[in-house]
């Protein structure tokens, strides 16, 4: 990969054995990133990029105005997400081990030992997350490694700043962030198809897209969906 600057904006450039040049715009920061075919030249894929110059920035201002949360302090009335759904933390002490319930469409009961800091309440909900993501990953995964006819030698989940899914392919290793716990059941999908399919495609190439396309026809419906949702104080990208 190296960079080009086209009037003023740095641009990301990627070659690949594909057909076709695909240019993207990340979050948060409207980040550019453009993967063109190994024989397309830099002022090929400059003219590409200042024929959509008005678009890119127009996506670019949209992800840098996303909505962000503060960093959490796990405190009662505080907002919290749970599959694409926002809660308002109840945090209740007893002398127990920590769980979690939901409560309602609105309320998310964090149950703490008296005296529990922030740090504590937070490690208790983040176990939790991964709990849920594990649970509702475990039969999607197991289902579309038929659809698609690959087998995952391994899957997990790692919190990654700047991946929501990662796959190995050479390894056969899948995974998860645990923040997509927080999104839309179909958002958790999506990841879980497109890094399956890495098993097949390695790379974003054109027969990636055409297995996406094939496969999950709402996938940059989904994709944009994710990136629309309030981000946390770190954030993640695809």
């Amino acid at each position: 990969m190296h960079q080009i600057t086209v009037q003023g904006l740095v641009v990301d450039v990627v070659r690949k054995d594909i057909k076709n040049l695909h240019l993207a715009v990340y979050p948060p920061t409207g980040r550019v990133r453009v993967a063109v075919p190994l024989l397309v030249n830099d002022e090929a894929v400059r003219l590409a990029v200042i024929s959509k110059l008005g678009w890119i920035k127009r996506q670019g201002g949209q992800f840098r105005n996303q909505e962000r949360q503060s960093p959490r302090q796990y405190v009662s009335r505080e907002s919290h997400y749970f599959q694409g759904r926002r809660y308002l933390l109840h945090v209740v002490y007893h002398d127990a081990p920590p769980q979690v319930r939901v409560r309602n469409k609105t309320m998310l009961d964090l149950f703490v030992r008296t005296g529990s800091n922030t740090a504590q309440r937070g490690r208790a909900l983040t176990e939790w997350y991964r709990q849920q993501l594990r649970q509702a990953a475990t039969p999607l995964i197991s289902t579309w490694e038929q659809v698609i006819g690959v087998t995952a030698a391994e899957w997990g989940i790692k919190q990654m700043k700047t991946k929501w899914g990662s796959c190995n392919p050479q390894a056969g290793r899948i995974w998860l962030n645990p923040e997509l716990a927080k999104k839309s059941p179909h958002c958790l999908e999506y990841i879980i198809v497109h890094e399956l399919i890495h098993l097949l495609e390695r790379n974003h190439t054109d027969r990636f897209r055409a297995h996406m396309d094939r496969l999950l026809p709402q996938w940059k419906h989904y994709r944009e969906e994710l990136n629309r949702e309030p981000l946390q104080h770190e954030t993640w990208e695809y």
